[in-house]
């Protein structure tokens, strides 16, 4: 873990005792694996400070050095803000975390669409004071509920767009399925595609991009022929894990679209824990995202040991 801090729009970086005699190029390349094209934008713009001069991005550099990075702007909002009541579950100088609420889109998807999770993260920002930069790592069906990840400046935003490329932000959803004859564990690996025949809907196809869904079984309830899943994802495909148990002939309770039966007034579907490490720090972050409504087929479920 490294040992930062926010010094005006600088973030400030102690070179730590295992990085002795690193170079700042070291440091984005190997350490941050910052994209190319980036970091020869920092180098370029002499964004990187020594001492308060640039720096020379081939110069060792001794354990305790501070070198000062700028990271964060005073720009205006790029996204029109709209104020509403954000579920917080963790909140850094770099990133945020929301537990989405159902119901609302994660962001726009037509002219004047205003009210949605990203134009609530870009209001949070303004009125917070960090600036307008925000970009949505991932995202989530306007009825799936959890946790969604926002970078709150490019650089953390490369970073973490490169490690959901590279599968190394794990992301586990809680999945409420009609029918109870599912293997204790499984993978689905089925290619997803576009429905020609539906605008807004997938289907397997053979034809598709490729698409691995993993699942354990949590509990089935046989009264009412429904079982309660975890699953994690290798692939992020639209609608994926909603293609998926539709196909096997187990579609999520609620999810109308694909076949499910109106159990609910949602599909049940809920992205409960998402972990990786921080894109600047380093350090392990896992985070877990309370069930944000009253599904009945959630009651139970112990998020912390799924």
């Amino acid at each position: 873990m490294l040992h930062t801090k926010r010094a005006g729009n600088y973030l400030e970086l102690a070179i730590p005792d295992a990085w002795d005699g690193i170079k700042t190029a070291q440091i984005f390349k190997e350490k941050w694996g910052v994209p190319k094209k980036i970091a020869h934008n920092f180098r370029m713009e002499g964004k990187v400070l020594l001492k308060g001069t640039k720096v020379d991005w081939e110069t060792p550099l001794p354990k305790g050095t501070k070198i000062h990075i700028l990271l964060f702007g005073d720009e205006l909002p790029e996204i029109q803000p709209f104020f509403m009541e954000l579920g917080i579950l963790y909140e850094d100088s770099h990133l945020l975390i929301i537990n989405k609420p159902p119901y609302i889109n994660t962001h726009p998807n037509s002219p004047g669409d205003n009210e949605t999770l990203v134009n609530g993260v870009s209001a949070y920002l303004q009125a917070s004071g960090d600036g307008g930069s925000i970009q949505q790592i991932h995202r989530l069906d306007r009825d799936t509920s959890g946790a969604i990840l926002f970078a709150k400046h490019p650089l953390a935003g490369a970073i973490l767009d490169r490690m959901l490329e590279e599968r190394a932000i794990k992301r586990t959803y809680i999945a409420g399925v009609q029918g109870t004859g599912l293997k204790r564990m499984g993978t689905i690996k089925e290619p997803i595609g576009r429905d020609r025949h539906h605008a807004t809907r997938r289907r397997v196809s053979k034809t598709g991009q490729v698409a691995v869904t993993h699942y354990k079984v949590l509990k089935a309830d046989h009264e009412k022929g429904l079982t309660l899943v975890s699953c994690w994802l290798e692939t992020g495909r639209t609608h994926q894990i909603r293609v998926h148990f539709s196909h096997m002939g187990h579609p999520l309770a609620g999810d109308l679209l694909y076949g499910g039966k109106p159990i609910f007034k949602r599909q049940a579907l809920h992205s409960a824990k998402v972990e990786f490490n921080h894109p600047i720090t380093l350090e392990k972050i896992v985070v877990y995202a309370p069930f944000p409504d009253e599904l009945a087929m959630f009651k139970g479920i112990d998020l912390e040991k799924i």
